[in-house]
């Protein structure tokens, strides 16, 4: 290997360009003790350089050599033949074991690839049983009749060679193993396929309680939005109803005043007749006092008052009687309505199957019945 590796450092390193073909620990030491003049050489072929060049990696040779490391590595270790932790050992190796590949039943014990061969090539082995390699071979012995266990016993659920066939187990329900085996794997598929179906059911199911809550989410949003209309409807009538009262208010108030008014009118000219007829009272002239008094009588109000009727009980009871009404017939309606929502939002229902009691319940219950969604669809 070492003669190689030099044989190939000297091939590269002739017409030399200084690829690192050299340790670049040693070659920087060397420069470094004969860096006086500034001029540095190749310590192969001698050639000079000016400045100091630059040390670069050899990929290639990096390359050959890494390759030929694993070369010789893989050539030189046959430790993937030995046992390692986990392994089951050759019962016939000597020294060193190697790693078992098979074990005989028959023969309780386990062969590496060589100490196997007889078992391939010679007549006398033909009927032996060649499992996977196993450490545990002795729990694949009868321990009462020191025979291989191949049989078993359904009535007793347990594992016996043929000699406990014809005592202990005799008149039993029995199998070979591998029929057993058959079977328990195929009631194992089933089982797998029972998962898969009511993992599915359970998708379904995940995705009925998002559809419902989605779908409850937006029946709440819808009644919030109708109440909140239907709020704002009742106080536009409120608006309403009371613009109406108002309006009313001010025109009886408005001829109430007008009234007010010409009364306190009136009053002032009686008033101020009164003070003048006082006065004219005073007079001696009887003639002046006749024409002054007709001339005082003869104004405005002198006649009386025009006629005029005021109701002192203004009243709305025709208001407060309709809305009412209306308030009983709106509540009325509301209960009959919000009677025929509750048996829609209890309607909302999803079957599941019973509990299974046993195990074949459980084997033949049916998958989860469907789920019905008659609200908001």
């Amino acid at each position: 290997m070492e003669k190689i590796l030099r044989w190939i450092c000297n091939v590269l390193s002739k017409g030399c360009t200084l690829s690192l073909n050299f340790c670049k620990v040693c070659i920087n030491g060397h420069w470094d003790q004969k860096d006086v003049k500034g001029v540095y050489s190749c310590p192969q072929c001698r050639e000079t350089f000016t400045p100091r060049p630059v040390l670069c990696r050899n990929n290639m040779l990096a390359e050959v050599v890494e390759k030929l490391k694993k070369t010789e590595l893989q050539a030189a270790s046959p430790s993937h033949c030995y046992t390692g932790p986990g392994d089951v050992e050759c019962d016939f190796c000597t020294g060193r074991k190697h790693k078992a590949v098979k074990s005989c039943l028959v023969c309780q014990a386990s062969y590496c690839k060589d100490h196997l061969k007889p078992h391939y090539q010679s007549a006398a082995f033909k009927k032996h049983k060649l499992v996977e390699a196993c450490a545990e071979l002795q729990e694949k012995i009868c321990s009462e009749h020191d025979k291989l266990i191949e049989i078993y016993c359904r009535t007793d659920q347990s594992l016996i060679c043929y000699l406990c066939t014809m005592k202990k187990h005799k008149g039993h329900d029995t199998v070979s193993i591998k029929t057993e085996r058959t079977e328990k794997q195929e009631e194992q598929i089933k089982f797998q396929q029972r998962i898969q179906e009511k993992q599915k059911k359970v998708q379904e199911l995940k995705q009925t309680v998002s559809i419902i809550k989605m779908r409850s989410q937006a029946a709440v949003d819808d009644s919030e939005r109708i109440f909140t209309e239907l709020i704002s409807s009742m106080e536009k009538k409120c608006s309403e109803v009371t613009e109406l009262i108002r309006v009313q208010e001010k025109a009886e108030v408005s001829r109430a005043e007008r009234l007010l008014n010409q009364l306190e009118q009136e009053i002032a000219d009686l008033k101020r007749r009164v003070t003048e007829l006082e006065q004219l009272s005073h007079t001696h002239d009887d003639m002046h006092f006749l024409q002054s008094f007709l001339s005082l009588c003869v104004s405005p109000g002198c006649d009386g008052s025009p006629s005029f009727t005021l109701n002192q009980h203004v009243s709305f009871d025709g208001v407060r009687k309709s809305l009412s009404d209306l308030k009983k017939q709106v509540e009325q309606i509301c209960e009959e309505e919000f009677n025929k929502i509750q048996p829609q939002a209890a309607a909302v229902q999803m079957i599941l199957p019973s509990e299974p009691k046993s195990r074949e319940d459980f084997l033949q219950s049916p998958p989860y019945a469907n789920v019905f969604l008659p609200l908001f669809t």
